[in-house]
């Protein structure tokens, strides 16, 4: 099966994809990761994103599918993908079924996470971590026993920039101009679809999509 993951950020989209990845022995394919994987190992398509991101422009479309041609022509035919945060745009996703039509793959559903744009907020602006040991906080959700200090090593807590919450509401605006739209071009491609409330806990929300999904 090949599965679309859709939805604004924060709504949970890689927690789940990870589950489920993790316990079936599916691909988990996340460009970000892609790109950095192939930025650390200094590949010719890595190279070419560097430069682009040195400028501080955007990796175009057909830089981005040819990693993800590069990495699906290494995985199994019968095994399971999953595509976090790609395509992120009609054009994406255009190229996306070529490319998994060269491959002999086609889409089988698009699952859309919904969350109140509210719960999105405190869960991205909420965000800390641990630049030392790597562990994860929420201010609202799962607070640190001391403001600002790592449980677990002592070490302050750091905030990324785009997490505040300014950024955060423009981040939610950027997805429903142009990821959004992607809900509507999957329904004309005739893509299964699977409506999943991502306001609940996260073995609630595995569940759910696996009973949908039919795993």
């Amino acid at each position: 099966m090949v599965i679309i993951l859709l939805g604004p950020p924060g709504v949970g989209k890689g927690t789940q994809a990870k589950c489920l990845s993790s316990d079936l022995g599916w691909a988990h394919v996340s460009t970000g990761d892609l790109l950095r994987a192939a930025r650390r190992e200094g590949t010719e398509l890595g190279r070419k994103a560097q430069s682009y991101m040195d400028n501080g422009e955007l990796v175009p479309d057909d830089l981005i599918l040819d990693l993800v041609r590069e990495h699906l022509a290494g995985l199994d035919d019968d095994r399971g993908i999953l595509f976090d945060g790609f395509p992120r745009t009609t054009a994406q996703a255009d190229g996306l079924e070529g490319v998994l039509s060269d491959v002999g793959r086609s889409v089988d559903a698009a699952v859309v996470f919904h969350a109140p744009e509210e719960t999105l907020v405190k869960r991205l602006s909420g965000r800390r971590n641990c630049p030392e040991c790597g562990a994860l906080y929420n201010v609202h959700f799962s607070p640190p026993e001391e403001d600002g200090v790592c449980d677990r090593c002592g070490h302050d807590l750091s905030h990324r920039k785009d997490d505040d919450a300014e950024t955060v509401r423009r981040r939610l605006e950027v997805y429903q101009e142009e990821t959004a739209p992607l809900i509507r071009w999957y329904e004309e491609h005739e893509a299964r679809q699977v409506l999943i409330e991502a306001d609940r806990g996260v073995d609630e929300i595995q569940a759910e999509l696996r009973t949908e999904l039919g795993l």
